[in-house]
């Protein structure tokens, strides 16, 4: 195979130094995956035409090229911040001037804070997620630090920052360190600023959902109540329908009198209003005692930019709403400019203007807030409007790959498509016409597809037979059981990115400790359900000696916990009973 493959025996030094400087110009910088790396080596070896060398000489020259990658990196990451960046830095991995946490009694780094989930939406919570994108932004990071990295090398630095402590970052080379710590900071002050439009999006949402619920829960109280007025109408209509020359006096009166007539205007007057100004009023009321101590924070937090000047209206209204946020006046100054036209529903504008005793109309502000956000939230979703820092909600622009030019080749490579556009438009009419010409050449014989008269020509498949079951799926699936239940380990206690969810030494030690507690009855558990498997002859017969010693009830003492569980192995427990 290696005579007919032309394949050259062994990889020579020059090979293995032209190997490695193909890694770190080719692929380490969009790559730090250690198997993609191997595999992106075999793959060059193949194209060369070389012999793989041996798999520990493989791991040596991409160990030599992530090295040297990395040193350049950090080096050209290191130069761009600025001695009050690094400074800065330094003091988020400062543990003796840290953050006192008001529920445990252990002082944290203000990095470790920085990790810290939210929690559970509440005012505290949305001040707390604030105060950290405060902090990220007095770092003052270049605005272009990571733009032209591409995210997954800037999430494998982040990941390794967020598995260390300050006290091991402290310990790194200043290159590494800094690149370590602004990589984190960096993708959290994304990720934070993203949760906060989030949270803002989710809140405009709500606002508007629970308000429509509870209108509707009113509509069908009030339709359960007055059950009599459909009769009255039925009764008011078929008279009037019986005696259509008649007066109204002398037709309608006799059936319904004029006093119940009376009571029915009245009540609708006072207790029927239209079915949007029901929901606004909700949304006013629960915005108003509720929301609206949360959106000042969000809306000064938060920079909401667009790229198009259609939506600018929306984008002045939001910085009305900042303005005022202090005011306790009611309405708007008479010479204030209100932005309406593409930010109000044409719904919504006889529901923001007041009336005075005077006759002068007003706008409330509080209805206009309502209007404005509501508009936003549907801007945002569609990036019509966009946030300064976001990831998600980003500059619509910046979704493209900001290298695509530079390296138009390799994305064309990466998806397989030719970068001659004629190519590829010839490729598609070749495959198109050669499958219409095999389905024309094959449909008349064909009895299991037909072309329908049925509108423009249905086409008719007749299904085909099932197919046999594997020989083997049925053992497949006994012996999966027990994987399902060991996977049961790889979410349980955990939060997000499988990392406990708590930053406290003694909540973490408590947390590992239960851990331990609940593997152990898992490991109990399957090899009681082994055994039962065992207890079948055909499944016995396939084990060795080495194999019935390995599960033996006593398999859980493998597993070390801080503590001491004591176990009765000899008691069974009923799984059939469970």
């Amino acid at each position: 195979m290696k005579r007919g493959g032309n394949f050259a025996v062994g990889v020579t030094f020059a090979d293995g130094e032209e190997l490695t400087a193909w890694l770190c110009d080719k692929v380490l910088p969009y790559e730090r995956n250690a198997s993609s790396l191997e595999s992106a080596v075999y793959e060059r070896l193949r194209s060369l035409k070389l012999e793989p060398p041996t798999s520990l000489r493989i791991e040596r020259l991409i160990r030599s090229a992530v090295k040297t990658t990395e040193k350049k990196f950090c080096a050209d990451i290191f130069e761009q911040l600025s001695v009050f960046s690094l400074s800065k830095m330094d003091a988020l991995l400062n543990t003796k001037d840290g953050l006192k946490d008001n529920e445990s009694h252990f002082r944290q780094s203000v990095f470790n804070f920085l990790k810290t989930d939210p929690g559970r939406t509440s005012l505290k919570s949305i001040l707390k997620e604030i105060s950290k994108l405060q902090c990220l932004r007095e770092l003052e990071l270049p605005a272009k630090l990571f733009t032209n990295i591409p995210p997954k090398v800037v999430t494998h630095y982040r990941r390794r920052a967020s598995a260390e402590t300050p006290r091991e970052l402290r310990r790194h080379p200043a290159p590494i360190r800094y690149t370590l710590v602004a990589a984190f900071c960096w993708q959290r002050s994304q990720e934070i600023t993203d949760s906060l439009v989030e949270l803002l999006v989710q809140i405009i949402h709500r606002i508007h959902v629970n308000a429509e619920r509870r209108v509707d829960k009113q509509l069908l109280i009030e339709f359960k109540r007055v059950d009599n007025k459909p009769r009255l109408l039925y009764e008011i209509a078929n008279a009037s329908l019986e005696h259509p020359e008649e007066l109204v006096k002398d037709v309608v009166y006799p059936v319904v009198s004029p006093k119940t007539l009376q009571a029915v205007v009245k009540e609708y007057k006072s207790n029927s209003p239209t079915y949007t100004e029901r929901v606004y009023t909700v949304m006013r009321s629960s915005y108003l005692h509720h929301y609206r101590r949360m959106v000042p924070q969000l809306l000064s937090t938060l920079e909401f930019c667009s790229n198009n000047d259609v939506h600018r209206p929306v984008i002045l209204a939001l910085e009305l709403l900042k303005r005022y946020s202090t005011s306790n006046q009611r309405y708007y100054a008479l010479g204030e400019d209100l932005f309406v036209d593409g930010v109000l529903k044409n719904d919504w504008k006889d529901l923001i203007v007041e009336v005075e005793s005077d006759g002068q109309e007003r706008i409330n502000r509080v209805n206009y807030e309502i209007c404005v956000l509501q508009a936003l939230r549907d801007k945002l979703r569609s990036k019509e409007i966009w946030v300064v820092g976001a990831k998600r909600y980003c500059n619509p622009e910046e979704d493209l790959p900001q290298d695509f030019e530079m390296h138009r080749e390799t994305y064309y490579q990466a998806i397989g498509k030719p970068l001659d556009v004629s190519v590829f438009i010839s490729s598609l009419q070749q495959q198109m016409t050669d499958a219409l010409t095999m389905l024309n050449k094959g449909i008349k014989n064909n009895s299991k597809v037909k072309i329908l008269k049925k509108d423009n020509g249905w086409i008719s498949v007749t299904p085909g037979e099932p197919q046999a079951a594997p020989v083997n799926l049925d053992q497949l699936k006994l012996e999966n059981v027990v994987e399902q239940w060991n996977g049961a380990n790889s979410f349980i206690f955990y939060g997000k990115n499988s990392e406990i969810a708590t930053n406290r030494l003694d909540e973490q030690e408590l947390s590992v400790l239960c851990l331990h507690l609940l593997q152990m009855c898992l490991v109990y558990i399957n090899t009681l359900m082994i055994q039962k498997v065992l207890a079948e002859p055909r499944w016995n017969k396939k084990m060795t000696k080495e194999d019935l010693r390995g599960l033996t009830p006593l398999f859980w003492t493998h597993v070390n916990p801080y503590g001491t569980f004591r176990l009765d192995m000899n008691e069974r427990l009923e799984l059939d009973a469970a």
